[in-house]
């Protein structure tokens, strides 16, 4: 998840941390747990609908030059960091299962020794079916990985070529297989309303998924996101209804199973929620990492935004400079009640309310009516302790987040 770097930068010395305490400065009374995100580029073949920064390896990828920048990249951001500890790793891309066992392990070398991490941290690293070799992976766990993600997207051999995808039906079976030899917390990866995808098609790939007993699924809407192949020659998709539909058997076919439906697109067994997520969506702080990677960093009195350099020679070349860093923006306090509202309200479960004043450093009332329109429409659903989206809300996701877009005009 990469979220959103809002436009409106205060000058380079106004950003120096404690340089001054404008009227309209913030008042954190305490930090956001801190994640890490380290993004890995590169993958075997670009996918036609993804949007992610990943570029397809030519032949062999520069592994050592590409971590040795992310170790310099890691050295450059400490000072924003210093003292905190790390909750939450996620290794994505690309496709980081296509780096060596020896260069993971070198990158998790790198990060120990430079960033003190908790003592119980999740530590998440994406792989593709096509990249799995046994030996590998277990040398990954020996690494420090701790939970993996896996990009299945589909069993069907169909879909699979629609989507570009290298492996085939089998080879995504093989590979939860070997996952699960090494790994006792896993995601699966799944899209549904894909080209000319039926119902009994999406429902025979969810129960495919389901008989692996998985602790996690991510379950999403294939979408057509701009500057991709798909945008460009837009396949056939299943229609609303179709696509409703869809929904409607992955809400009953995951309840059933055990899985709890604790964000849009993310279904988990008891205690297996994805803990680095949680921290986007609860508005936490994480530091990315590595090409095109984002940050979003709380100090006491205001929050910084920043993205790395996309083009990985680019970020290299950069990152070993010192100045990894292609853009930084403070994040205003119109923006804030915006940005934390995008995020919790995905939440299914919805959140305390005092965890926005926590997060934002700003008082309810900023979004106070906002809140009372989205609740009159039934949106939304609060009383002192909570603040949910309802049923109608949730379906409606997007319109009742701009609601809160609304309040900055």
């Amino acid at each position: 998840m990469i979220p959103i770097v809002p436009a409106g930068a205060r000058p380079a010395a106004a950003r120096a941390a404690g340089a001054y305490l404008s009227p309209g400065a913030l008042n954190l009374t305490a930090l956001p747990p801190l994640s890490l995100y380290v993004h890995f580029p590169w993958c075997v073949r670009k996918c036609p609908y993804c949007d992610f920064n990943s570029h397809q390896a030519s032949g062999d990828f520069p592994e050592e030059a590409y971590l040795d920048a992310v170790r310099a990249d890691l050295e450059t951001a400490l000072p924003l960091i210093w003292g905190r500890k790390i909750y939450t790793i996620f290794i994505g891309g690309g496709t980081p299962s296509l780096m060596s066992a020896r260069g993971l392990d070198r990158l998790m070398s790198d990060i120990r020794a430079l960033l003190p991490l908790d003592g119980a941290a999740e530590i998440t690293m994406e792989a593709n079916p096509g990249t799995f070799e046994a030996e590998k992976f277990r040398s990954y766990r020996a690494s420090g990985i701790n939970r993996l993600s896996i990009g299945i997207q589909s069993f069907n051999p169909r879909h699979l070529q629609a989507l570009g995808r290298i492996h085939d039906g089998e080879q995504a079976r093989r590979a939860i297989e070997i996952a699960q030899a090494s790994f006792d917390n896993f995601n699966l990866d799944l899209m549904y309303a894909l080209p000319s995808q039926t119902l009994a098609e999406a429902e025979q790939d969810l129960a495919t998924a389901l008989s692996f007993a998985p602790p996690h699924l991510s379950l999403y809407h294939l979408t057509m996101e701009p500057n991709t192949e798909f945008a460009k020659y837009p396949p056939a998709l299943p229609d609303d209804d179709a696509s409703a539909e869809m929904q409607d058997m992955i809400a009953e076919r995951t309840a059933a199973a055990g899985f709890e439906h604790y964000e849009v697109s993310a279904y988990a067994q008891p205690g297996r929620q994805a803990r680095h997520n949680r921290n986007y969506w609860e508005f936490g702080d994480y530091l990315g990492v590595g090409a095109g990677a984002h940050s979003k960093i709380s100090f006491p009195h205001r929050v910084v935004r920043q993205a790395r350099f996309k083009m990985p020679r680019t970020y290299m070349e950069h990152a070993m400079a010192g100045n990894a860093v292609h853009e930084e923006n403070e994040v205003g306090r119109a923006d804030l009640g915006f940005e934390f509202m995008l995020n919790a309200l995905r939440l299914t479960g919805g959140f305390d309310p005092r965890l926005f004043a926590e997060r934002t450093g700003l008082s309810l009332n900023a979004i106070e009516e906002r809140l009372n329109a989205a609740e009159a429409k039934g949106l939304l659903y609060r009383d002192h302790k909570l603040i949910q989206p309802t049923v109608l809300g949730q379906r409606f996701l997007n319109d009742l987040q701009e609601m809160f877009l609304m309040e900055q005009a």
